[in-house]
C-alpha cells in the first residue's frame, strides 16, 4: 500500500518569522495525522531554521531546488550533498517554474534526478502539460516525454522511493484545479506507462497531484486511487489550510 504524500512548496515566500510561526503552527494542528508523510520545502536560506524548528515532529524537511555540481566554481549554487548535510529529504525538480523561467530541459532535470539518488535523497520529479498542449490533446503525450527523459537514461528502477507530482501548468497558481476524474485519468496513465517498464515500481512510486489544491478540493482528488498526496503551493503558507490537505490524505487512505 503507498503512502500518500503531500508537501508544501512555499516558492519565493518568507522570511524568519513567518517560517517560525508557520511550521509552529503546523506543528500543533498536524500533532496527531497518521497515514499521510508531511514535508515542507521553504526557500533555502531558510532550510537551517526550518530544520531546527521541525525537530522532534514528523514532518520532514524539503528544497526547492538543486544543482548538478557536487562542488566547485558554480556561484549561487546548491549541491545535494548540501542539502542532505543540512537536513532536507525531499527535493523537488521539474518545476513548471524552473522550467520556463530557467530553460532547464528534461535532459538537465534527468541529472538533478541522478545525483539526487546517489546522494540518497528523494526526487520530487514535477511533470505537466501547457493549457495550449491540453486543449491540443497533447497531455500524454508531454508527460510520457518528460518521464522517458529519466527512465531511458537511468532506467525505470530510479522511480523506486522517488515521488512524481502532476502538475499541469495551466493550473498552477491560477485557481483552475483539473477535476478528480481528469486528474486520476492522467496520474493512471503515468503509472501505467512506467508500468511498462518495470511493473512492481510503477505499483509503488508515489504520484501527488499539483495544481491549485486547497482545503476546498482536496478530499475529492483524495479518493481517486491514483492520486497519493499532493503537492501544494499557496494553500501550504497557511498551517489551518495545509492541516486540511493533509488530514484529508490521511482519511483518503483510511478509507481504502
Amino acid at each position: 500500500m503507498r503512502h500518500p504524500l503531500v508537501m508544501g512548496n512555499w516558492k519565493l515566500n518568507g522570511n524568519k518569522q513567518m517560517t517560525a510561526g508557520l511550521i509552529d503552527g503546523l506543528r500543533k494542528a498536524l500533532s496527531g495525522v497518521d497515514g499521510c508523510d508531511v514535508a515542507i520545502a521553504p526557500p533555502v536560506i531558510y532550510l537551517d531554521q526550518a530544520k531546527h524548528a521541525l525537530s522532534g515532529s514528523h514532518i520532514s524537511l524539503g528544497a526547492q531546488n538543486v544543482d548538478i555540481n557536487l562542488s566547485g566554481a558554480f556561484t549561487g549554487d546548491i549541491s545535494a550533498e548540501m542539502l542532505k548535510d543540512i537536513g532536507a529529504k525531499y527535493i523537488i525538480i521539474g518545476h513548471s517554474e524552473r522550467r520556463t523561467y530557467h530553460k532547464e530541459s528534461d535532459e538537465f532535470i534527468t541529472k538533478k534526478f541522478a545525483v539526487l539518488k546517489e546522494a540518497g535523497l528523494i526526487p520530487v520529479l514535477c511533470i505537466g502539460e501547457t493549457e495550449s498542449e491540453n486543449e491540443a490533446g497533447k497531455t500524454e503525450e508531454v508527460c510520457a516525454r518528460q518521464i522517458d527523459a529519466v527512465l531511458n537514461a537511468l532506467g525505470a528502477d530510479a522511480f523506486k522511493d522517488a515521488v512524481i507530482a502532476y502538475e499541469p501548468i495551466w493550473a498552477i497558481g491560477t485557481g483552475k484545479s483539473a477535476t478528480p476524474a481528469q486528474a486520476q485519468a492522467i496520474h493512471q496513465f503515468i503509472r501505467q506507462h512506467i508500468a511498462k517498464k518495470d511493473a512492481a515500481i510503477a505499483e509503488q512510486v508515489i504520484i501527488q497531484y499539483g495544481g491549485s489544491v486547497n482545503d476546498k478540493n482536496a478530499a475529492e482528488l483524495f479518493t481517486q486511487p491514483d492520486i497519493d498526496g499532493a503537492l501544494v503551493g499557496g494553500a501550504s503558507l497557511k498551517a489551518d489550510a495545509f492541516a486540511v490537505i493533509v488530514n484529508a490524505a490521511a482519511a483518503a487512505k483510511k478509507a481504502c
